[in-house]
């Protein structure tokens, strides 16, 4: 099974001191994430295209691993800009400058061969209707040319029509952990050879109320609440030829601890981890090998 774990984002200025030495520099992050994870998702794509020149930057620094990029789909494909109201029917066009930027990003991953899945996620608000259907796959359309996963929250879309046609079109299915309020969460679908998780955290109080993003994802996943997943996880893996793991819950580096926990459980054995991340998070130590604890 080929199963590439990590967490979502990797630029977080909360992470110095914990995940990462103190005053590391940015692009020496990811070089230091690489010695301990698969791959990481890019999550600035999501607010706006990537840069090739930075793409390829984000290359060079993991050299040498077999890391992969997953890419958030830029929020202008998916999501009704703040303070408007949704189209009727739903319908989003993007600035051909903005739609142009986007494949040059996604292009330079792709062609330093890291490019591992193009996400394209919509909110929880977008729900299965006729209109949403045929945007949803003219969109899938536009962007055939990328290995796709999908991430659609909206429990109307948890239907075997619209698996069948994910599975046709060989787009993948993100399946997602967040708290159980109205979204859909804990499947375990597979519907390309590409396999996703994601998880968000159980921020419950914080979910919908939060002031800042920090605050939503601030969550840490006990061993109990992982184990299951590590079981979905293999299940998922054992339908695909890759399968992505990764963390959300960002705040003061809760994602890096859960998805080594993560590793650890899928491998059945210790993993390294940085010095600094298990002596702010002492439960890891029963993760970690002798040498990634000392």
């Amino acid at each position: 099974m080929d199963i590439y774990v990590g967490t979502a984002g990797f630029d977080y200025k909360d992470w110095n001191g914990i995940v990462y030495p103190s005053e590391i520099k940015k692009l020496d992050r990811l070089s230091f994430l690489a010695q301990y994870f698969d791959c990481c998702e890019i999550n600035s794509s999501f607010y706006g295209p990537i840069r090739p020149n930075a793409a390829r930057e984000w290359c060079r620094a993991v050299s040498g691993n077999r890391f992969l990029f997953p890419v958030k789909l830029y929020r202008g494909f998916t999501h009704v800009p703040q303070g408007e109201k949704r189209p009727e029917p739903f319908m989003l066009r993007v600035k051909p400058e903005e739609e142009r930027q986007t494949f040059e990003g996604l292009d330079a991953l792709a062609e330093e061969e890291r490019l591992g899945a193009v996400l394209i996620q919509f909110p929880n608000s977008f729900k299965n209707e006729d209109d949403t259907r045929s945007y949803l796959f003219s969109l899938i359309g536009k962007f055939k040319r990328y290995p796709l996963v999908l991430e659609i929250r909206h429990e109307s879309w948890n239907e075997p029509e619209i698996l069948a046609r994910l599975t046709e079109e060989g787009v993948g299915f993100c399946n997602i952990d967040q708290p159980r309020i109205g979204g859909l969460t804990g499947t375990q679908h597979t519907t390309s050879p590409m396999g996703y998780v994601r998880l968000h955290g159980r921020n419950y109080k914080e979910w919908f109320t939060a002031k800042t993003v920090n605050d939503r994802y601030n969550y840490l996943y006990k061993p109990d609440q992982l184990r299951p997943w590590a079981e979905k996880i293999k299940s998922i893996a054992s339908k695909a030829e890759k399968t992505f793991a990764v963390t959300n819950n960002h705040n003061l580096g809760k994602a890096a601890v859960n998805a080594l926990e993560i590793e650890s459980l899928l491998s059945g054995k210790p993993v390294d981890a940085p010095e600094s991340l298990v002596e702010t998070y002492p439960e890891l130590k029963e993760f970690v090998s002798r040498s990634g604890a000392d």
